[in-house]
């Protein structure tokens, strides 16, 4: 019961700061709103998580790797937020509460979940599954960026960096979540060694 309180609690939190991320969009129709904020890793991310958690709210029971798989890509979105985007920019109001609530609140949040309540029977086998979000989308947003000429972040701005430039930031962003998979699953092993 407290695994799926917390989990409705922690989707509160992400639907919010998902309606105030649309809502710091003040242009635009609704169509032109969702279609920018359908560029962004996190929100997306943010989104599939959401629905993740208002999911174990209702009793559904995900399986120790996907939990794992979503941890890491949330984590992945504080992580590049705060070590290498938030300097870039100075949101205000709004926006900024948005920004903490989907770079900090949520990806610490889901943490602490995962640490209390998640399944921890994960392998090192499960790493390429987890990796097949982040490669599925840094392909999207190349190529949304090759159609339209939006580009979501300054790392894969093919326009400003150029092809090769941009092919080496999605691979080492790879590299890296794929270090950090191995990390959550020797952690998850810790954690499952531990005596109850």
């Amino acid at each position: 019961m407290t695994a799926r309180l917390t989990a409705f609690v922690l989707a509160v939190i992400g639907l919010a700061a998902l309606r105030g991320q649309y809502d710091a969009h003040v242009t635009g129709t609704v169509v032109d709103r969702l279609w920018v904020m359908a560029g962004f890793f996190t929100l997306l991310t943010n989104a599939i998580l959401v629905v993740h958690l208002f999911a174990i709210t209702k009793g559904w029971a995900f399986s120790a790797s996907r939990l794992a798989g979503l941890l890491l890509s949330i984590v992945m979105v504080g992580a590049v937020y705060h070590l290498v985007l938030a300097g870039l920019w100075n949101p205000q109001g709004l926006a900024w509460w948005t920004q903490q609530g989907l770079h900090t609140a949520m990806p610490l949040g889901f943490a602490a979940w995962w640490l209390a309540f998640a399944p921890k029977n994960v392998r090192m086998g499960d790493i390429p599954q987890w990796l097949i979000w982040p490669m599925a989308y840094c392909a999207y947003a190349l190529i949304r960026g090759a159609a339209t000429g939006f580009w979501p972040y300054p790392f894969v701005n093919v326009a400003a960096i150029g092809w090769p430039r941009v092919a080496l930031n999605c691979g080492i962003l790879l590299v890296i979540f794929a270090a950090l998979g191995v990390a959550i699953v020797m952690l998850a092993r810790r954690l499952q060694a531990r005596p109850s």
